[in-house]
């Protein structure tokens, strides 16, 4: 019999492992804020669509391959959560003081189809397979995807990861569409640097409830 508990405890966990995933704005975040800007949200939202099912296959080679060493997991479990904060810590620094502007490329004159920035946004995201290392200090952080869940229970969990990924695109390009006249430069790096902070945060609270010895959520 499945426990409600650990069912709502896998979704709480994707949903935040998918919004950790996604909200740097790395290349494809400047990338959707453009096409919002320039074409409208739903070419925002097609391109976040199409990082967001990257990120998934990402996901699944990184839980698949951690599926071989789950009696590892289990004894090492600590000191795989304390790496798990460190490497969250670093990346939210490193999210911190980059500058996302940098990516910005020209404005096209044409919008192209939905499928057309969907793909793109895929392919950009496909080309940088280090997202395995952030999913694997997710995984470990959160003691995401344990040894003994249910095949329902694996699904969900990933399942969640991918909604998780598609509330944030769909909140930032309705966002920036609606403060579109407001939006410009400044305001991306600014976004950059408070979505940088809370990364650091998550992993600082992590870091204590690993030393306490008790489990985030």
């Amino acid at each position: 019999m499945i426990q409600i508990e650990t069912i709502f405890d896998i979704v709480l966990k994707g949903i935040l492992i998918g919004v950790i995933v996604s909200a740097p704005l790395g290349p494809v975040g400047v990338l959707c804020i453009q096409r919002t800007l320039n074409k409208g949200r739903w070419y925002g939202f097609a391109t976040g669509v199409g990082a967001c099912v990257s990120d998934i296959a990402y996901a699944l080679i990184t839980g698949y391959g951690m599926s071989f060493i789950f009696e590892y997991i289990n004894k090492n479990i600590f000191y795989l959560q304390l790496f798990g904060s460190i490497m969250l810590f670093i990346f939210g620094i490193y999210t911190f003081r980059s500058n996302p502007v940098s990516s910005i490329r020209p404005p096209s004159a044409k919008k192209g189809s939905y499928l057309h920035n969907f793909f793109t946004a895929f392919l950009v995201t496909l080309s940088n397979p280090l997202i395995i290392f952030l999913f694997i200090a997710l995984f470990a952080r959160f003691a995401f995807m344990q040894p003994g869940v249910l095949l329902i229970e694996t699904v969900t969990g990933y399942l969640s990861i991918a909604l998780g990924a598609l509330l944030w695109w769909f909140l930032l390009s309705f966002g920036i569409s609606m403060l579109k006249k407001k939006f410009n430069v400044r305001g991306i790096w600014i976004m950059n640097r408070i979505i940088g902070g809370i990364v650091m945060l998550v992993s600082l609270i992590g870091l204590i409830y690993t030393f306490i010895g008790e489990s985030l959520y």
